[in-house]
């Protein structure tokens, strides 16, 4: 394996280099964020070790199988274990094969009372201290409540006796291309002090050609923070236009799209359904971490809440032309498009939207069999949101209503006249990010035609 570029230089130029002695990187978490790290900076000629305590996901990532979708991942990472780059494991490394840098990328939900848990960070600290070499260098990359590196971490490290440095480097990729944003988005870096953001910076200039160096760790933890809750706050705009518009009786997507067209000043984001495991709750962390400050971010905090009201909204104006007494006893509802996002595609079903839909569709329709499609989600995936997997074809097939909650460009090039055929009697599509653009206006009308933005826009499907 090809030397690192840093180790090389000290080894030449002796005591000057001694701090940047980083080539060997210890990554704990091989999730979403830490599995797609680890490979690039593997690539990039890192001696990577990826720590990982599920024993299924380890199996998986050991054998070469990732346990998540994104484009090229598994033959990058295949290339960067064969070549001894990468490796997966359950421990920290210990003896002469010790890292000098450790990143922090593990999990920081919110728990069942809406708070974000931090007991991760904390616990993983614990562990690294443990195990880190004098003069290691520390980096949270998860997202957290804002001041947790300096009240979480800092004091862990103090209490090791071990001479240290701390840095808080975000995460800001979205999946999908989180292999290409590596190489190519600033990285944001706070650290405790100057020389601490000086080594954080070393490294991450290996991997993109622009850092950006900020004055504190609270700030980096701030703009982790904005940056999800900024798109959030995009999006529920857009989705407010298409609620008016539906109001007004107007069709929505044709005012947002001849507002931006040619007008730089506009740029109103289509609507649809909004989630993610970031989306879905960095705006809660930032309204958590504010609290002890008296401040309430108001704007943010209703562009979650609309956001996260959508799904219910939508059966509510679904059933004002499908009314569940016109239903069967048990009608028949498939749900296409699961993961929380379609561009780019993915399988990542944490918080996803379709979770939110589940339950209303379930609260207006108990007896309701639900089934769910997805082109990318397994059908294991979809049993666990409790729904019957099934085809395209099948979840057409028989049923009362169909809504495409997603937009995989995938399904924009399906045959719906031909899909719609087997559909029951009375029957609903709902076109949750107008992706069926391809759907044929006929006077004879069987199948009903909805789509967000344009409730009393609507058009019908000829289904014979």
């Amino acid at each position: 394996m090809q030397e690192h570029r840093l180790v090389r230089e000290a080894n030449r130029q002796g005591e000057g280099m001694t701090p940047y002695l980083d080539g060997k990187i210890c990554i704990v978490g091989m999730g979403y964020v830490g599995l797609t790290l680890a490979v690039v900076m593997a690539e990039r000629g890192f001696r990577v070790t990826g720590l990982e305590i599920n024993p299924e996901i380890l199996s998986r990532l050991s054998a070469g199988d990732p346990h998540f979708h994104e484009v090229g991942l598994r033959v990058r990472l295949r290339k960067v274990l064969d070549t001894g780059a990468l490796r997966i494991q359950e421990r920290i490394p210990e003896g002469g094969d010790l890292p000098t840098v450790f990143i922090i990328s593990v999990g920081t939900p919110l728990g069942a009372d809406g708070r974000p848990r931090i007991d991760m960070v904390e616990q993983v600290t614990r562990e690294i201290v443990g195990a880190m070499p004098s003069g290691g260098l520390i980096v949270l990359r998860s997202t957290v409540v804002i001041g947790t590196t300096r009240k979480v971490v800092l004091p862990i490290l103090e209490a090791c006796g071990k001479e240290f440095h701390l840095a808080y480097c975000p995460e800001r990729t979205i999946e999908g291309k989180a292999l290409e944003e590596l190489r190519s988005l600033p990285q944001i870096v706070g650290g405790l002090g100057a020389a601490d953001a000086r080594r954080a910076a070393a490294i991450f200039q290996e991997l993109t050609p622009t850092t950006m160096r900020v004055s504190s760790l609270e700030t980096a933890e701030v703009i982790k923070l904005l940056d999800n809750s900024f798109r959030d706050l995009f999006f529920a705009f857009g989705n407010e236009v298409a609620l008016l518009c539906d109001a007004i009786g107007i069709d929505g997507v044709e005012v947002i799209q001849a507002a931006n067209m040619g007008y730089a000043r506009t740029n109103i984001a289509l609507p649809g359904f909004v989630g993610g495991p970031c989306l879905e709750k960095d705006p809660h962390i930032l309204e958590y971490s504010l609290a002890p400050f008296d401040f309430k971010p108001r704007l943010i905090c209703t562009g979650r809440e609309l956001n996260e009201s959508l799904p219910g909204q939508v059966i509510r104006s679904l059933l004002k032309d499908l009314p569940a007494e016109k239903l069967p006893a048990t009608p028949v509802v498939s749900i296409c498009g699961l993961a929380f996002k379609g561009r780019p595609e993915t399988d990542d079903l944490r918080g996803t939207p379709v979770k939110i839909l589940i339950r209303e569709i379930r609260r207006a329709l108990p007896t309701a069999e639900i089934r769910g499609q997805d082109f990318a989600v397994s059908p294991e995936g979809i049993k666990s949101l409790g729904l019957k997997p099934v085809s395209i074809e099948e979840a057409f097939a028989g049923a009362n209503l169909v809504i495409v909650a997603n937009n995989n460009s995938k399904y924009q090039w399906l045959d719906y006249n031909e899909l719609v055929k087997p559909m029951a009697d009375p029957a609903m599509v709902y076109d949750v990010w107008d992706v069926l653009q391809g759907v044929a206006v006929h006077e004879k009308n069987r199948v009903i035609y909805r789509r967000l933005g344009s409730e009393n826009a609507w058009r019908k499907i000829d289904g014979e």
